[in-house]
């Protein structure tokens, strides 16, 4: 019993893990498969690349126009990663939101 559950744990564990698409490496049809990505995001998100690989999920939004935290969450809750990392909201200050 113990090596069903660990032979199915493992395989779901392998297909979460080949529904991540990184921005890095992505092609326009990897990019186009992600919910929430349709062929202008993908351009602007190519043309924005061929300057500089991202960094982080920071430097996406900074760089890529249309992509905020609300739309990071989203993408990355659709297997979207940056240098194979989810995105990981922060907690913004009251000083923060007073700002914007």
């Amino acid at each position: 019993m113990f090596k069903k559950t660990l032979v199915c744990l493992l395989s779901l564990f392998a297909a979460a893990s080949f529904a991540a698409v990184d921005i890095n490496t992505a092609t326009v049809s990897d990019l186009d498969s992600i919910k929430g990505i349709g062929p202008g995001t993908s351009t602007k998100i190519l043309e924005a690349r061929k300057s500089a690989p991202f960094k982080n999920w920071g430097d996406l939004i900074q760089r890529v126009p249309g992509i905020g935290d609300k739309r990071a969450v989203k993408l990355s809750a659709e297997g979207l990663t940056v240098n194979g990392e989810a995105f990981k909201p922060t907690a913004a200050t009251p000083s923060d939101k007073k700002t914007k």
